[in-house]
């Protein structure tokens, strides 16, 4: 049963999207099929994604409003106290959209290795693409020429680790004014257990990595001007 809903409604589904896209968008480029699906299922999960957004976005000024009252308050621990319970309970944070959006970029990852762990010759693609796809021969899986289902590429898994790298300094610079030794070790040590973590696998998952963080960095920049906008409407 469980069987028979991974692959009929998960994988079939997806690889058949994925050659779809490869046949009409991408100009028979396996990699640049990968960067559209990415793509649009990253638009698909926008609703989550600004969800998401809006939360760190709140965070950040919880943050600053709780500083306010430690100073203001300082003198009077019971109502410091008081009135951070206060905007505890205004400020509720909404942790199930950013699951929604990771979860089901875990399962395109799955979803995209078992697709290479298969493998897209021409026997296996013509048992599972369905009838309305038309068949695309022999799959290009160059890509720049770096092959997607090769594994120890240290290119794509190293882009990953230093874009992780920037956007994890950039976040500590704007909320803490910059990074502090305790800082140092997850700024460090956690990019490049991505980057091992990636290098072991084929370079399909830095590609489809990399491609989701810039959606995102590019999300974020836009989420700031449109809460900072509302921010400032409702004031």
């Amino acid at each position: 049963m469980l069987l028979t809903i991974w692959t009929e409604f998960l994988y079939e589904p997806l690889f058949n999207g994925l050659i779809w896209i490869y046949n009409n968008w991408a100009n028979q480029n396996l990699g640049w099929s990968v960067v559209y699906l990415t793509v649009i299922l990253r638009v698909a999960l926008l609703p989550f994604t600004l969800v998401t957004e809006k939360a760190r976005s709140s965070n950040v000024e919880l943050e600053k409003e709780l500083e306010r009252l430690n100073k203001e308050l300082s003198n009077d621990p019971i109502l410091r106290k008081e009135e951070v319970r206060r905007v505890l309970r205004k400020r509720k944070v909404k942790p199930w959209a950013k699951a929604v959006v990771l979860g089901i970029q875990l399962l395109v990852l799955i979803l995209l290795y078992q697709v290479f762990l298969r493998g897209i010759t021409g026997e296996k693609i013509i048992q599972i693409l369905y009838p309305t796809i038309e068949f695309p021969g022999k799959i290009n899986t160059m890509f720049y020429g770096f092959d997607l289902g090769a594994s120890h590429d240290w290119f794509w898994s190293g882009l990953v680790a230093v874009f992780l790298m920037l956007e994890i300094y950039i976040g500590y610079h704007k909320q803490k004014g910059g990074l502090t030794k305790s800082d140092l070790s997850y700024f460090i040590l956690f990019p490049v257990a991505i980057f091992f973590a990636l290098y072991v696998l084929p370079m399909v998952k830095a590609l489809f990595i990399l491609t989701s963080f810039v959606f995102s960095a590019i999300v974020h920049q836009f989420s700031m001007l449109l809460f900072s906008v509302g921010k400032k409407e409702k004031k």
